[in-house]
């Protein structure tokens, strides 16, 4: 009888307990739910009409908007300078920033003032920063008169208006934007390394740079595996400061997906071309990310699962 008493009492309070959890959860999911999953059923909906954004959703035209898409050279050049930030990015950005980061990890004066400064360009948004560079690359502004009057004008480009040299010139100010972002991150990771471990290692004969290879760097993944899977999904999203310092020109030499599909979208008034490459856009990312945790992020995940559960 005494069991028979007590399992009512335990059961109201988990049902209590979950209630209280289900309260909890319902905010953030319901705008989840309105913010994020409607509006991914909406654009895939519209995506398979002719439609302007106005009248009403009569021209169904199937999945006609996808292959003129994935067949247009426009689109697919598109895709190329995604890729090219993305290439760029791990390559050049994220090894800077993690020396930035090895550096300002070390004790020296004054290192807080560096990491300020290092990370103050994240802090200005996008559209700003955009603003800023556009005024300062102008011909003939304060960027080519001071190559001029170094002796260096015969570097001087046409920063934004020149197809060849355009994505090069963006990718600098986005990696300037971003890269205090990255070196906050994977100095985060740092500080998360033992100090003894890789002591322990330079007792043991190891120089410096042997240290950081075979002790650091390993123990440094996770973050930098992190690090390096924001930077991807960020250079596919990429818009703000592309729309705001070219518009995806000059001819098209610096659109992205994004500010394709806004073109398109919005200025072209043609939302059911415009629904259908912000579809391919998600799924691009969808699938980048589905990829990535798959086959590089799954073993942090069940490292840590593997701690836990023991």
């Amino acid at each position: 009888m005494s069991a028979t008493t007590v399992r009512p009492h335990g059961g109201r309070r988990l049902s209590a307990k979950w209630v209280t959890i289900i309260l909890f959860l319902l905010p953030g999911l319901a705008l989840y739910l309105v913010f994020v999953l409607f509006p991914v059923v909406q654009a895939a909906r519209y995506s398979l009409y002719n439609w302007n954004g106005l009248n009403p959703l009569t021209d169904f035209v199937g999945i006609a908007n996808y292959v003129n898409a994935l067949n247009s050279d426009v689109f697919q050049n598109a895709v190329s300078h995604n890729v090219f930030i993305i290439v760029l990015s791990l390559a050049l950005q994220i090894p800077f920033s993690l020396f930035l980061a090895v550096l300002l990890n070390r004790r020296f004066h004054g290192r807080a003032i560096f990491r300020l400064i290092f990370f103050l360009p994240y802090v200005l948004s996008e559209a700003i920063t955009g603003i800023i560079f556009s005024l300062f690359l102008q011909p003939s502004s304060m960027l080519d008169t001071t190559m001029q009057n170094l002796g260096l004008g015969g570097f001087i480009q046409d920063w934004l208006g020149d197809t060849g040299f355009v994505m090069i010139t963006l990718f600098v100010i986005i990696s300037w934007k971003y890269f205090g972002f990255h070196m906050i991150i994977l100095l985060a990771g740092l500080q998360g390394i033992p100090k003894e471990i890789e002591e322990a290692a330079l007792i043991d004969g190891a120089g410096r740079w042997q240290a950081f290879r075979h002790v650091t760097l390993p123990l440094l993944g996770p973050t930098l595996r992190v690090s390096v899977f924001l930077s991807m999904i960020g250079a596919l999203q990429l818009f703000d400061m592309v729309w705001v310092m070219t518009r995806g020109g000059p001819v098209g030499a610096s659109s992205t997906m994004a500010t394709l599909m806004f073109k398109n979208g919005f200025q072209d008034s043609d939302m059911g071309y415009g629904s259908a490459l912000a579809v391919l856009l998600f799924l691009f990312a969808l699938v980048l990310a589905i990829a990535y945790q798959r086959f590089v992020l799954r073993r942090d995940v069940e490292g840590a699962v593997t701690a836990f559960n023991g």
